[in-house]
């Protein structure tokens, strides 16, 4: 079952600069295709060259493992758009589904780096640019992860928690200087990844995926997935006028999910 909710949310942009992290498909191309509908200037990061290509957004390859490459994409996406007014820090991986003493350090280290540590080296340089143009705006996509448990996803759910913390944090430190920070944390997410993710729980389990995934939207009070319009949709509030004092928030979109199984 699905929220409904399909199209972007009818706000002015006009003018706004704003780079996003793996944006070329997924939750980030809708939140890319949104702000750029919403009269904003648009540049975006990802790993498949081809994906971006059609998207038809500038950007460029970067690795959002690579520090370098994540700070790299910061500074072009300031030079392309003559400044910087948001920030999405929007790629991040699934991670291992697994026992946590079958998870191996490197899938750990993979989760950390993608899902949290590319937020610092994006964030660290993107403050700079919003400092001198008198403000901004950086979105963080946390997860429902990001404030329940999820058995078999350990270094998905450390990561996700981690985002919270780092957003809290930011929020303090920045919010003197006209920079606001906010965490977007989507619950079941209809779509590609979360039926690999239902589907890879439901063989851990030993039962079907349908079975999975009927219980799974079962711990949702709206009985339902959203949509990645529905996460865009938040993304394009924050930026607009109407959320010019939401700061350090944790914003559950997830039709009041109650646990994640």
């Amino acid at each position: 079952m699905s929220s409904g909710a399909t199209t972007h949310l009818p706000v002015k942009l006009d003018g706004l600069r704003v780079a996003l992290t793996g944006a070329a498909g997924g939750i980030g191309r809708v939140m890319a295709d949104g702000f750029k509908a919403c009269g904003a200037s648009v540049y975006i990061s990802d790993v498949d060259e081809t994906a971006l290509i059609e998207s038809g957004h500038a950007g460029q390859i970067a690795d959002a493992g690579s520090a370098a490459a994540m700070e790299g994409f910061v500074d072009a996406a300031v030079a392309h758009l003559g400044g910087l007014d948001v920030l999405v820090n929007n790629a991040g991986i699934a991670g291992p589904t697994k026992r946590v003493e079958d998870v191996t350090p490197e899938e750990l280290d993979a989760t950390l780096q993608i899902d949290l540590a590319a937020m610092f080296h994006t964030a660290r340089r993107a403050v700079p640019a919003m400092r001198a143009g008198g403000g901004g705006l950086i979105v963080n996509l946390s997860s429902a992860a990001g404030r329940f448990g999820f058995p078999l996803r350990s270094p998905y759910a450390a990561a996700k928690w981690g985002v919270i913390g780092f957003t809290k944090t930011l929020a303090i430190e920045l919010g003197p200087q006209g920079i606001r920070v906010n965490a977007i944390l989507p619950g079941l997410v209809d779509g590609p990844r979360i039926r690999a993710v239902l589907k890879a729980k439901a063989d851990a389990a030993g039962i079907g995926e349908n079975a999975q995934i009927d219980r799974a939207i079962a711990t949702t009070s709206l009985r339902c997935f959203v949509t990645q319009h529905d996460i865009s949709n938040m993304a394009l509030y924050l930026a607009s006028p109407f959320g010019r004092t939401m700061s350090g928030q944790s914003l559950a979109i997830d039709g009041d999910l109650q646990v994640l199984i």
